[in-house]
């Protein structure tokens, strides 16, 4: 896209120069010529403007800055469509004056414990706002955390974000694409979907970069770094860099974690851990929260525990004594007669004795003399010494006569008895066991790189199913050798449990895209999201803008191994510049403006003044001339 230095932006907005630029946009300094502010327009590229998705999330990046009001995040002021002059679509920000979070490691290298604090602690608190609204950035990374002159720390582009709010177009592949692969959560690179946990993932992975100096993971190609997010935990500060808080250490390995469930839920709880630690650390010094307090719950009344009385006495009822009624006194004769018995009576008698005293002795014998049997207790789950002390105490003993897989009884305890619990068995007898040798468990072999016969018979030892061959890809392995099983090797699995063996079908061949006249992000992206290296050149083209591919090696239509490079020339746009208009600016910002233009300066100067601005500039604004040329500002 052309510079559009000089030009009004919607009869209001008049751009003084031109800050940055990049795939998407370029963003310019301008004064708002209606409140006489200086502000930052943001302009997308010309040859974006006719991408409807692009387009949209152009305008969602306005909405959700809009949303938000906090004083760590750049304010959104208007958004439209210059209708007046070249057509652009356009975001006015607030003007922040000093550097990137990136720009500021590449200087310092790393922080200290105490100034990453610092760093961390507006950045969640800004994301804690619109997390709370249901606002999800999914693109943090230090070249999105600005640091101003003043000191002040906000978080730009909110380009990638989604929520209830904005809506949410763009697609799961889209967004994977646009955002920064060095700080994209596992769940983002496998399945495309983002939530609060991942923007925590994001600030781990900066966290990580800010404390060490470097990021945890390093490849040739965005892919393998995504391949090593998704596969690698990434490990504690403290395996990097020595004296680390270990609450810090932890905090940020939880962070960092490839389970989002393990990470802090919100950047509001992070803000609050975070934030104690740097009480911790620091507690004479004031722990400043843009935050409003969170209310504490209220604490449970305590419960008071009634001490259980018995109440027997207030029901205790009275129980009638019934009276005796005296007998009457019997006579002489008749005491007499009622003692007499007779012969058949007391026979009758003393065979009842004999046989009482038989089964007396019958029933000693069986139950307590010698011939008396104990009942088993019950040993399942018990270990071997715990049944010992059970049945040592009434006589029997205890023999392994079996060992078995138990998925229920733990390794080394009964799982059945013989006699079982409440049989009978005599004293002094020996009760068998069957012992469990724990789950049934097979500890699969390796099987890489051998072909499919071989993996066969070696998984053949095992009591499990194979299942058919998994034919995949693969740059490492020969085509016709396997990769690896499902499970991997070294892995425990019950009997029966499925094992599918992976063979390499060897590297994959690509359909090549002609990428020529189109974006180089377009390319870059969609090139590296198919597994290709690409090396890019640059080149000044009078026909083509800048941004655009010029050639392509090798040429779209024609197949190449995945991971192979391909080679892109971009155009740098046309090797001419336009004067600007530069009148009445300050001295300084006239400059550099045509230095940004690739332009040679010459400053000629007049009066006393000691703000000079521009009063005259050679060649004249509007003039068409070869980037290095020299131009001659007169300053007064």
């Amino acid at each position: 896209m052309s510079d559009l230095t000089g030009e009004l932006i919607d009869g209001r907005y008049q751009l003084i120069r031109q800050m940055a630029t990049g795939g998407m946009a370029s963003i310019y300094e301008a004064l708002d010529t209606r409140l006489d502010r200086r502000v930052a327009v943001k302009i997308m590229h010309s040859h974006l403007a006719q991408d409807e998705q692009f387009v949209e999330r152009f305008i969602r990046e306005a909405k959700a800055a809009a949303a938000l009001s906090h004083p760590n995040i750049v304010a959104v002021q208007d958004q439209g469509w210059n209708q007046n002059g070249t057509p652009a679509i356009f975001l006015v920000m607030e003007m922040i004056e000093g550097h990137t979070l990136r720009e500021y490691l590449n200087e310092q290298g790393s922080l200290t414990i105490s100034d990453g604090i610092k760093f961390l602690l507006p950045v969640l608190s800004a994301l804690s706002a619109a997390h709370k609204i249901g606002i999800v950035h999914r693109d943090i990374k230090p070249e999105n955390i600005l640091i101003s002159k003043e000191g002040r720390i906000k978080i730009a582009d909110f380009g990638l974000a989604k929520g209830p709010l904005i809506g949410g177009t763009l697609t799961a592949e889209s967004s994977v694409i646009l955002g920064s692969v060095s700080y994209l959560s596992p769940e983002q690179v496998q399945r495309g979907v983002a939530d609060t946990r991942s923007d925590i993932y994001s600030i781990g992975i900066t966290a990580f970069e800010m404390f060490t100096g470097k990021k945890p993971f390093e490849g040739e190609a965005p892919i393998q770094i995504a391949y090593m997010h998704v596969n690698n935990r990434v490990p504690r500060i403290s395996s990097v860099v020595s004296d680390v808080p270990e609450g810090l250490d932890e905090l940020l390995y939880r962070a960092t974690s490839s389970n989002p469930d393990e990470r802090p839920r919100d950047a509001t709880i992070f803000y609050n851990q975070l934030s104690a630690i740097s009480s911790s650390l620091n507690p004479k010094e004031n722990q400043l929260s843009l935050e409003l307090d969170i209310p504490i719950e209220p604490m449970r009344p305590k419960t008071s525990r009634k001490s259980l009385r018995k109440k027997v006495q207030e029901l205790t009822a009275a129980i009638p004594v019934p009276s005796i009624t005296p007998k009457e006194r019997e006579s002489t004769k008749e005491i007499a007669k009622r003692k007499r018995a007779s012969k058949r009576v007391r026979r009758n008698r003393k065979i009842a004795l004999g046989l009482a005293v038989g089964v007396g002795i019958l029933g000693w014998y069986l139950l307590i003399g010698p011939g008396s049997q104990v009942v088993v207790p019950s040993t399942v789950g018990a270990t071997q010494n715990e049944v010992t002390a059970a049945l040592s105490p009434i006589g029997l003993t205890s023999v392994v006569a079996s060992k078995e897989f138990s998925e229920d009884i733990g390794e080394g305890r009964v799982i059945q008895s013989i006699p079982e619990a409440g049989g009978r068995i005599d004293q002094g007898g020996s009760v068998k066991l069957v012992i469990s040798k724990g789950p049934e468990r097979y500890v699969l072999p390796t099987i890489v790189g051998l072909t499919p016969e071989a993996a066969i018979k070696v998984l053949a030892k095992y009591p499990l199913t194979i299942q058919p061959l998994s034919e995949e890809f693969s740059a490492k392995v020969p085509k016709g050798y396997v990769i690896n099983s499902n499970p991997l090797a070294g892995e425990k699995v019950k009997r029966n449990s499925i094992v599918v063996i992976r063979v390499s079908k060897g590297i994959e061949q690509v359909a090549l895209t002609s990428y020529i006249g189109k974006s180089s992000d377009q390319a870059l992206n969609e090139l590296q999201a198919a597994g290709f290296s690409v090396i890019s050149t640059y080149s000044f083209s009078e026909t083509q803008l800048a941004g655009e591919v010029l050639s392509q090696n090798p040429a779209g239509g024609a197949t190449a191994d995945k991971g192979s490079k391909i080679s892109l020339v971009i155009s740098k746009g046309s090797q001419f510049a336009f004067i600007p208009n530069l009148y009445s600016i300050e001295e300084a910002k006239a400059v550099q403006s045509l230095k940004d233009l690739d332009l040679k300066v010459v400053v000629k100067k007049i009066g006393k003044k000691s703000v000079k601005k521009v009063t005259n500039i050679s060649p004249k604004v509007g003039s068409k001339i070869k980037r290095g040329s020299t131009v001659t500002i007169t300053v007064g």
